[in-house]
């Protein structure tokens, strides 16, 4: 029996929202279990409702995507939902405060309804970061201003010290945009070893997701922009 992936959309334009609901509900494998049209509405729901994935959008009058994407993650009970970004442009701050905060992933509000489907499909599967190459290049454009001094919002780094070597060395791979594939090939390891490599450090450093992983590499200094 096939699960169906359960989405929450959450959108403050009418039309924008009524087509992503539209378009998924067409769509085989896939229930809308709810649209919001602003943040404190996309916590009420997540709550209520439960969604395996949140496409939230990011730059929403009143409470943004940003502050909601960290309250429903806060909040919510285990398994937590995957929370996939909208955004009209990928080098965009707001979008890295939402990787920061725990996102899964973001997408392209131009993206073709395949490219959609596919990232839903991707994240509820449990792919907790989708385009890694372009995740990696968000977070190098901003990682730096983040760790700033203008930019300390009070929370410590996470102590890296509490991971092991090898976890340390699968994380800066991952920080690189590698898939759990080829840093398996690198490490001449399986994949399911890499996969409890990464959890283990999620759950050491109380992280939310794979793209906040890379966050945390790049914040606390373990792996540098533009470096090799």
């Amino acid at each position: 029996m096939t699960t169906c992936i359960r989405v929450l959309v959450v959108d403050d334009q009418f039309l924008i929202r009524a087509g992503l609901v539209g378009l998924l509900r067409a769509a085989p494998g896939i229930e809308v279990v709810g649209e919001a049209g602003d943040g404190d509405e996309a916590v009420e729901l997540a709550a209520r409702t439960r969604p395996d994935v949140v496409l939230m959008d990011i730059r929403m009058p009143g409470m943004n995507g940003i502050t909601a994407t960290a309250k429903i993650l806060q909040q919510a009970a285990e398994p937590a939902p995957r929370i996939l970004v909208l955004t009209t442009f990928d080098l965009d701050e707001y979008v890295y405060g939402a990787l920061r905060a725990g996102a899964s992933g973001f997408l392209l509000k131009d993206s073709g309804p395949e490219r959609l489907l596919a990232a839903v499909a991707a994240v509820g599967a449990g792919d907790a970061l989708f385009a890694p190459s372009v995740t990696r290049r968000l977070v190098e454009a901003f990682a730096r201003q983040a760790a700033g001094p203008d930019a300390d919002d009070g929370t410590p780094p996470p102590d890296l010290g509490a991971l092991t070597l090898r976890e340390v060395e699968v994380l800066k791979l991952i920080a690189r945009g590698l898939t759990n594939a080829d840093i398996a090939e690198r490490l001449y390891i399986s994949e399911a070893t890499v996969k409890t490599h990464l959890n283990r450090t999620m759950s050491k450093l109380d992280l939310d997701s794979r793209a906040q992983a890379v966050v945390v590499a790049y914040e606390t200094g373990l792996v540098t922009p533009g470096g090799s």
